[in-house]
């Protein structure tokens, strides 16, 4: 079975394993979960289920309730014996969403995932793609053309970790721990499975942007990037997913995948994302079940301050 999303995939599964976080697999009747165990302070917990679950209708024999119901028992079950605070869950369609709210599932403010999105179909010509863009996207193409900006294939983390502590720092946003972007960048993926790539844009050798890619099943998701403030006027992350969009369509690969926009939390990002000319994809969001009413209340005031 091809998974939706790489966030389900059995590779993800490892992967989570190898940051140190348990992984519960749930596959019966057409529901299938990766259940991510997530610590938090006091000796907490949560379950999370990115973009899932997954559900196979057509595989749900004598009906839909029966499948849901065993699937939220055995989430109830994994509640009483991990004691998270609560279980999150972000499907990918309406469907499951409203089958997880009839189950008892509310929906939350905090996502995990962000629930909106801008997807290019890469598989346009260049003419096509350029005349979709917003025409300063193009400009600045240009102008990181004309710099001589270059872009390239990398496996410097280094570089990028360097690059991305100048990045949160300028915009006051958190970021992962350098040792998991370098689990990220290194690990053994499977063959047919999800790969991670990292593409670095210099200027005179030196580097002025950089992105991480993961590739899945027909589509490139710009994971992570990072860039120098101080080379902000030859444009180089313009031309970086300019480059990035080619190789990819060279690969044989459908759509790009900006993964995530949101104009209150990031409006320069999501400006940038938009205007690429890409179609944006609403997806259902977030909704969680309590497992300790009184935990998940002080977790939700205390998200409030951060």
């Amino acid at each position: 079975m091809t998974r939706q999303s790489f966030l389900q995939t059995k590779e993800w599964a490892d992967f989570q394993r190898s940051l140190g976080r348990e992984v519960f697999e749930y596959e019966r009747n057409g529901v299938s979960a990766k259940i991510i165990k997530h610590d938090l302070p006091l000796g907490k917990n949560y379950l999370y289920i990115p973009h899932g679950p997954e559900m196979d209708f057509n595989a749900m024999l004598g009906g839909f309730k029966g499948p849901t119901r065993n699937f939220i028992d055995y989430l109830l079950n994994l509640g009483q014996q991990e004691k998270p605070i609560f279980i999150k869950t972000e499907p990918l369609t309406g469907n499951v969403a409203q089958m997880l709210v009839e189950a008892g599932f509310k929906r939350a403010r905090k996502e995990v995932q962000p629930s909106k999105t801008v997807i290019i179909n890469i598989q346009e010509s260049d003419i096509n793609l350029l005349a979709a863009m917003h025409y300063k996207t193009r400009y600045n193409i240009k102008v990181a053309e004309n710099h001589g900006v270059t872009v390239e294939e990398s496996k410097d983390t280094s570089t990028f970790w360097r690059l991305l502590k100048k990045t949160t720092a300028r915009n006051e946003f958190s970021s992962h721990t350098k040792d998991y972007y370098e689990k990220l960048l290194n690990f053994d993926w499977d063959n047919d499975g999800p790969k991670v790539k990292l593409f670095l844009a210099k200027h005179q050798d030196k580097p002025a942007a950089a992105a991480i890619v993961l590739i899945y099943n027909g589509t490139g998701y710009y994971l992570h990037g990072a860039s120098d403030y101080e080379y902000r006027s030859i444009m180089a992350p313009f031309i970086l997913h300019w480059r990035i969009i080619q190789l990819l369509r060279k690969a044989g690969i459908e759509d790009y995948d900006l993964w995530g926009i949101d104009a209150k939390r990031w409006p320069g990002v999501t400006r940038f994302k938009l205007n690429w000319g890409g179609r944006t994809i609403d997806r259902p969001g977030s909704f969680d079940l309590p497992i300790s009413k009184i935990w998940y209340s002080a977790y939700k005031i205390a998200k409030k301050f951060l």
